[in-house]
């Protein structure tokens, strides 16, 4: 049996609202399909140290959202170099970028 599940739009307009009751500031930086288009969430603190996060699959189903961006230290490719990249293979996919102090907690509650 197929469970019920969001909408990437209700998904990206949840976290979006408690990432501004929670004081900070989120916002769509391109919107992807409204029913089943991917989540990249990139995180700053304070529009510095960006980091990318992304719903990874697991086996129980569960959101699994990890650090894609940074990557490894010999990686050189710059955030925007890497983005473009990404959409140019899947067009559909959101980018939202949320500016709070520890924001994967959030994105940890969303899941929830």
């Amino acid at each position: 049996m197929i469970e019920p599940r969001l909408s990437a739009e209700m998904k990206v307009k949840t976290l979006l609202r408690m990432v501004n009751q929670n004081g900070g500031f989120g916002a769509v930086l391109k919107k992807g399909d409204r029913i089943s288009g991917a989540i990249l969430i990139q995180c700053v603190e304070k529009g510095g140290n960006p980091r990318l996060l992304e719903n990874m699959p697991s086996l129980d189903g569960r959101p699994n959202w990890q650090v894609i961006w940074p990557q490894g230290i010999d990686n050189k490719r710059e955030l925007p170099d890497y983005l473009a990249q990404r959409f140019r293979f899947d067009p559909d996919m959101w980018l939202i970028e949320l500016d709070i102090p520890d924001a994967e907690r959030l994105i940890a509650q969303m899941g929830q």
